[in-house]
């Protein structure tokens, strides 16, 4: 399970930087300042998430059974959180608009501070 968590944290991390670049290059002239702070924001959140589970991922303060459930809330959270970012900030560039999905953004926000309490009562729960 650690070498799946390590991956996808790396996964997140090198896919942040490009998006991050990409923001700022391919998206300055693109979109309005406003949104690509917005975007910005997914990219900040997706990075943290993934430096979140290196640490989930190299930690034996945890179980592995709380290991496995903040991995699957932190893949879905940062999912439902940034990616919807990325396309509600992008919006203007699409023939759909993405404001209807708007919904996902605040789910994933509520996964990914769970995936943090579940790792929080994990660590406080063991003893040593």
């Amino acid at each position: 399970m650690n070498r799946k968590i390590l991956v996808t944290a790396l996964v997140l991390g090198i896919v942040a930087i490009a998006l991050g670049a990409f923001g700022a290059h391919g998206l300055k002239k693109r979109i309005e300042p406003e949104m690509l702070m917005t975007f910005e924001t997914g990219v900040r959140y997706q990075m943290y998430h993934a430096l979140f589970l290196l640490f989930v991922g190299t930690t034996p303060l945890a179980s592995e059974k709380a290991k496995k459930i903040t991995f699957i809330l932190t893949v879905i959270g940062v999912l439902f959180f940034s990616v919807s970012i990325y396309f509600l900030a992008c919006n203007e560039l699409f023939s759909f608009d993405f404001k209807k999905l708007g919904i996902v953004t605040p789910i994933g926000g509520l996964l990914l501070i769970v995936a943090w309490l579940v790792l929080l009562l994990n660590i406080m729960k063991r003893k040593g």
